[in-house]
């Protein structure tokens, strides 16, 4: 008997944006890259929480806590280990496909620390 390993779940940026925007977002965006990378430019609308955080311990950002979660970083590798440690929290998350490299590359709105239009560091 072969055991298989279950394949993540991973969300299209297509799929996440449609999940996190909106009057009524049915989950929350959830970057994991470091505050450098965040300020330079991130999804609108998303809420920042560090990888290096989580794995420290620290707990989610308020508006975070109790949601369904589309974790996503730069290219999609933090994003992936975010999810698993999440998900071992109990979290119902799942990882967005390519991170904000497919984000901007879609034209999807970037913002920067301040809210101003930008593009991805």
């Amino acid at each position: 008997m072969f055991l298989f390993r279950k394949r993540e779940q991973r969300l299209t940026v297509g799929e996440a944006r449609a999940r996190t925007s909106g009057d009524r977002p049915e989950a929350v965006l959830l970057d994991v890259r470091e505050k450098s990378e965040w300020r330079a430019g991130h999804a609108s609308g998303a809420v920042h929480a560090p990888l290096t955080g989580l794995t420290a311990g620290a707990a989610l950002p308020e508006e975070a806590q109790g949601r369904p979660l589309a974790v996503i970083c730069r290219s999609g590798h933090r994003s992936r280990q975010a999810t698993r440690l999440l998900a071992a929290r109990g979290a119902q998350v799942k990882d967005v496909e390519g991170g904000m490299n497919a984000w901007a590359a879609a034209g999807f709105p970037v913002v920067d620390e301040r809210g101003n239009s930008e593009s991805i560091a």
